[in-house]
């Protein structure tokens, strides 16, 4: 991801280098690893000026599974961290439900039940954004 945005943007490997303080082959051994230390990420997303994070997050709210603490109507345990709520939808990932639909590769009973998006949300979507086109 980060290797294509550097040369779509045309980064020198000297630039590139000088902000992360490595050496060139170190910056090649970035581009092969499979994963990244999320501070090393978190360098790539200034240096680039893109969230690469978002990605991340998108995927979570589309695939991750909700949490025990949802699930449980126990009391809520408090937590130091930052609560999230999990029905925030960006509009990207809107558009690729909505875009799912239309184009009829899934229907809307599977996208309910596959990516978990409550029934009345899908509906204002398809209300709402179609309309808009």
């Amino acid at each position: 991801m980060y290797k294509n945005k550097t040369e779509e943007l045309g980064f020198s490997m000297v630039r590139i280098s000088n902000f992360h303080k490595t050496t060139e082959e170190e910056i090649y051994e970035m581009y092969r690893q499979k994963s990244l230390d999320t501070e090393v990420l978190l360098k790539w997303c200034k240096l680039l000026e893109y969230d690469f994070f978002r990605i991340y997050a998108q995927h979570l709210i589309l695939f991750a599974p909700e949490s025990q603490s949802q699930n449980n109507s126990s009391k809520p345990k408090t937590s130091s961290l930052p609560q999230f709520r999990k029905n925030i939808y960006t509009k990207q990932v809107v558009d690729f439900i909505l875009e799912l639909i239309n184009t009829g590769q899934k229907t809307r009973l599977q996208i309910i039940e596959e990516y978990r998006i409550p029934k009345t949300t899908l509906y204002k979507w398809l209300k709402k954004y179609n309309n808009m086109e």
